[in-house]
């Protein structure tokens, strides 16, 4: 009956979209057209792309070229789905022999790469001057010329509209004046956006169960390219430039028939170490992905060891409740051997002692190697994360505990477990109701959340515990 149910639901998707009506956000969507927004540093791409989005996605900021990783996410546009991906700007100007230098060139990769997978190419131009750099990239546009819609960007109000249409000399059919910031005419560019647009391979069906992994961790650690050999693509530029990733690059991908998404996020350093406001929002936005993930992948550089940052990170993943795997990166240019591993797991230990659940695998991610084994352990976690069990068996396997270790007797101290219930998953918590919740000891506590994790098969998770008052048991509390 389910699979009727999510038939019918589907049909009628599809109905509504050939209707011109709004389609629910809660499907999922495949075969989606591609709108990528392109053009020089600072015309206003990131601007629009939020603005489209209706969300602050992309970290927008004066300084030019913020944006390297092209970001990419499902915007609905008068209701209907689209793929739509902020691009890096194009620079002529560059510092020859320089990080930066490099950096442009790769981002001029990956933005000429999204124009080949593009639909619909969204040219971005800014109002008060024609530069050097648009002619350059307008020519580069001429094969895609079919696809291109020409917005000239930063005209509210009608200002610096004259100058703008110095454009046309380049051969556009038409021009669309808007401004991104205020939201002149963005109705109007909807309008053009979907007209140019083909729905009719568009499908819809039920959402899939999917495991979000973030990789987090210290610059230059492997991230995006751990991130890449994951999604079988370059989605995310990797260098040996410290700051390369800005925003969360996400990325989707299917392993033993499980659908994954994986956020590529910026390297966190410490914070006397962050002194741009580029890189403040990036770290931010980095930490903020704990909040969309189930798995944490801390990545660890073999070369370098551990770092007070580390601690950190894991820290901030371990008090959301999140699954935390620690990858030890570049394995590769270890001396390989058991010795050698189980030396690099102690100096773990040693560091994170109150997460001893938490798995350890070694990889190469440039080489490929031990990537299954880190995958099979993700869906392990995601397995104990999303576990419920149900009320009879957690209060039988709690008097077994209670039976084991007693409360002390001691009149100051005394107190008693009445009963346990699961009360959530991903994070996985439990509430414990006691006579007197204020005197039972971290150490008692520390014990129950132990058993938890040994006997009802949480072991390599972390669990949030909490005490409650109550004078029933769980037996009374089941019957009312």
């Amino acid at each position: 009956m389910e699979n009727e149910k999510d038939l019918i639901n589907t049909q009628e998707q599809i109905l509504l979209l050939e209707e011109g009506q709004e389609i629910p956000q809660e499907m999922e969507y495949t075969n989606l057209p591609l709108v990528v927004i392109v053009g020089r540093p600072n015309v206003g791409k990131s601007t629009l792309f939020n603005r489209l989005l209706h969300s602050r996605r992309a970290i927008t900021d004066p300084t030019p070229g913020v944006t390297r990783d092209p970001i990419e996410e499902i915007a609905f546009l008068e209701g209907k789905p689209i793929r739509l991906m902020d691009t890096g700007g194009f620079k002529l100007d560059r510092d020859t022999g320089s990080m930066e230098a490099v950096m442009d060139e790769l981002v001029v990769e990956q933005t000429l790469k999204a124009l080949k997978n593009a639909d619909l190419i969204l040219l971005l131009l800014d109002a008060a001057q024609i530069t050097g750099e648009d002619e350059e990239f307008i020519s580069l546009l001429r094969p895609y010329w079919h696809k291109i819609v020409a917005a000239v960007n930063k005209t509210e109000g009608g200002r610096l509209e004259e100058e703008a249409w110095n454009y046309m000399r380049f051969g556009f059919d038409s021009l669309l004046f808007i401004s991104a910031e205020h939201g002149d005419r963005i109705q109007e560019l909807t309008e053009t956006i979907l007209g140019r647009l083909d729905f009719s391979k568009v499908k819809y069906g039920p959402k899939k169960k999917v495991i979000r992994i973030a990789i987090l961790g210290k610059p230059n650690t492997g991230k995006s390219t751990l991130s890449n050999r994951l999604t079988h693509s370059e989605s995310s530029i990797v260098s040996d430039y410290a700051g390369t990733t800005r925003d969360v690059v996400e990325g989707a991908f299917t392993y033993n028939g499980q659908d994954f998404q994986v956020l590529d996020t910026a390297g966190i350093r410490r914070k006397a170490k962050v002194k741009e406001d580029v890189e403040y929002y990036s770290v931010n936005r980095a930490i903020k992905t704990l909040d969309k993930a189930d798995v944490v992948l801390l990545m660890i550089d073999a070369q370098e060891g551990l770092s007070e940052q580390d601690k950190k990170i894991t820290a901030l993943a371990h008090k959301r409740g999140r699954g935390i795997i620690f990858v030890l990166n570049k394995w590769d240019t270890q001396e390989q051997g058991r010795p050698t591993l189980r030396k690099a797991e102690e100096n773990i230990r040693i560091m994170f002692g109150h997460m001893n659940y938490a798995p350890i695998i070694a990889i190469s991610a440039l080489e490929g190697k031990g990537i299954k084994n880190l995958l099979n352990t993700v869906v392990d976690l995601y397995g104990q994360l999303t576990k419920k069990i149900d009320t009879g068996s957690l209060n039988l396997a709690l008097k077994d505990w209670v039976t084991a270790y007693p409360p002390p007797a001691s009149r100051t101290a005394q107190f008693k477990i009445k009963y346990i219930v699961q009360t959530g998953t991903n994070p996985v918590s439990f509430l414990v109701f006691a006579s007197r919740p204020e005197v039972v000891s971290e150490t008692y506590i520390s014990y129950l959340k132990n058993k938890v994790r040994k006997d009802l098969g949480f072991d390599q998770i972390p669990i949030i515990l909490e005490l409650k008052a109550s004078r029933k048991k769980w037996e009374q509390r089941e019957r009312n």
